[in-house]
């Protein structure tokens, strides 16, 4: 689930980057001037804009792909205690 979060948020930060850069090219002339002044606070505002959106997509993420988890697991070991309908496996598994 991290992993899926981590990767759609990196595609996101460097979708957003590249069309910035596409939106700044008249600052091109003033680049190294940029750099040397505002590299800092870019890295800052960039880190912290990155962690944000990764919460964001990790939440989202677990709003709708884990719905009812709870239940369904609750209704997964009901049925490995009974025995009924699951794997006999798997219910010995749980008496051990």
């Amino acid at each position: 689930m991290i992993a899926n979060a981590f990767f759609v948020t990196t595609i996101i930060f460097l979708a957003g980057g590249l069309f910035l850069i596409g939106e700044f090219k008249f600052l091109t002339p003033y680049r190294g001037l940029i750099y040397q002044v505002y590299a800092g606070p870019i890295a800052v505002y960039c880190a912290l804009l990155f962690f944000n959106l990764f919460a964001l997509v990790y939440f989202a993420t677990r709003q709708l792909f884990l719905k009812d988890t709870g239940r369904k697991l609750a209704h997964v070991e009901k049925q490995l205690r009974t025995g009924s309908s699951i794997s006999d496996e798997l219910t010995k598994r749980l008496e051990e």
